[in-house]
């Protein structure tokens, strides 16, 4: 099994605090019959060296499909079958089969021992469409099989959401019916995670309801109860900030950090992308809700899009201003990208505003990070000129420091301050991949400190 990166896509394994495992390959494995031998090959560390097999399992992001390719072509070229699944070639199965032997649509789970048996019987389809199936019976991942230098692990607990955001692909891939897993099954899982430090993977760890709810703070319950001492981040929608039993239990059970999207201040950007949580919540109310959550010991990281089609200019210095006047502990600043599988990515085919077309080789733009349309009220070099504006105002060492005594005074805890400080340097160092003069090393500000606050 291999989890590849993208040749030029360094940003995201600059540091090693920001690498997270292949959870659905370490899934992928658990559901593999014992008397196969499974080895996974991990990009993330090392760079991908030919080894034989019998068949190879390749999963893969946008930005990391055209390295997949490439490492696929060295097994299909030996005439050693590779399958291929995640996200991207669920999205573009065409695209992808034209690379590899068999791809898997959607969830695994529900096909993989097919296609083993297909494997062995030599009669291997060309497509297999997984199933959403309940979570009552998912198995505990190996997580032995990642590698050693991992300072995260990750566990997920839920799938789906019935929301149905224009840009983002959850609702195709995991469905809109939000699932959830047995309470006992994570606690038993999160048991055999031997790392200190977590995330939980879900894209809303609380859902929308209070079913959704009341199965997190089980969880959350469950993990004080047993004694299960980890430092975690999470992410969450809004309304994350509602339930103060709930922030009481995320924060007792170890939670330092929680990842909301918010995308815009602006009421018209959110309807324009259908951001229904953070509409019924209203702009108005975000900071009340992020010290509610932060007067629980938990930081804010926000997440904040440039380049929506309502944007102009103006609107993305607003936000700049707005990002660095609000409560928020750490941001995330992203260029708007259409990505395989989404409303927005059918928009900008249907009109023509996808500068980045030169398919397989351009998916490695497709992150975040580099511009690949044609914006509607600016230039493409205003927006690029404005990201990196953002990213020198918000990210420099001097506001980092303001803002860490700021989310000191706001959580009264010192971890959940040093992960946003961190989660801050990351994104800086992504927005320089290739500058290291301009990356933020935290030993070099905090030394051992860094180390005791994990």
């Amino acid at each position: 099994m291999i989890n590849p990166r993208g040749k030029h896509r360094i940003g995201f394994v600059i540091d090693r605090e920001s690498r997270y495992p292949p959870l659905g390959l370490a899934i992928i494995a658990a559901l593999t019959p014992d008397d196969w031998e499974v080895i996974l090959k991990d990009e993330n560390f090392e760079e991908f060296e030919f080894e034989d097999a019998d068949l190879v399992g390749i999963t893969s992001f946008t930005s990391t499909v055209t390295r997949a390719y490439d490492i696929a072509k060295q097994y299909t070229s030996k005439n050693i079958p590779v399958v291929m699944g995640g996200i991207h070639a669920s999205m573009l199965p065409e695209e992808a089969e034209k690379y590899v032997d068999a791809v898997a649509i959607g969830e695994a789970e529900s096909v993989w021992k097919e296609i083993l048996a297909d494997f062995e019987n030599g009669c291997l389809k060309k497509r297999y469409k997984g199933e959403q199936l309940s979570l009552d019976h998912s198995p505990i991942a190996r997580h032995d099989l990642f590698h050693k230098d991992y300072m995260f692990d990750s566990i997920q607990t839920t799938r789906g959401c019935p929301m149905m955001c224009e840009f983002c692909s959850v609702h195709t891939f995991n469905g809109r019916a939000y699932r959830t897993r047995p309470v006992e099954d994570v606690l038993n899982e999160l048991e055999t995670i031997k790392a200190t430090s977590l995330m939980f993977v879900d894209d809303n760890i609380v859902g929308y309801n209070k079913p959704a709810r009341d199965h997190a703070k089980a969880i959350f319950r469950g993990m004080i109860d047993r004694g299960i001492k980890k430092d975690w981040f999470c992410q969450a929608s809004i309304n994350f900030g509602d339930d103060e039993e709930l922030l009481d239990l995320a924060a007792e059970a170890g939670c330092r950090l929680v990842l909301i999207g918010v995308e815009s201040e602006k009421t018209e950007a959110l309807e324009s992308m259908k951001k229904r949580s953070n509409l019924n919540a209203g702009v108005d109310n975000y900071q009340k809700i992020f010290s509610k959550i932060q007067s629980h010991g938990i930081s804010v990281l926000g997440t904040f899009i440039f380049g929506l089609d309502t944007d102009t200019v103006e609107d993305l210095q607003n936000r700049i201003d707005y990002i660095k006047t609000s409560n928020v502990d750490a941001a995330q600043i992203s260029i708007l990208t259409p990505f395989p599988g989404t409303i927005t990515y059918k928009q900008y085919v249907d009109e023509n505003r996808l500068t980045a077309n030169n398919y397989p080789d351009d998916w490695e733009k497709y992150w975040g990070g580099h511009v690949v349309i044609k914006p509607k009220k600016m230039t493409a070099t205003e927006l690029n000129t404005y990201k990196f504006k953002a990213v020198d105002s918000l990210y420099n060492v001097k506001r980092l420091m303001k803002m860490l005594r700021a989310t000191l005074k706001t959580t009264k805890n010192a971890k959940a301050a040093m992960w946003a400080f961190s989660a801050n340097a990351h994104y800086n160092n992504m927005a320089y991949e290739e500058d290291e003069s301009k990356h933020i090393k935290l030993k070099d500000i905090f030394g051992s400190l860094v180390d005791q606050y994990k």
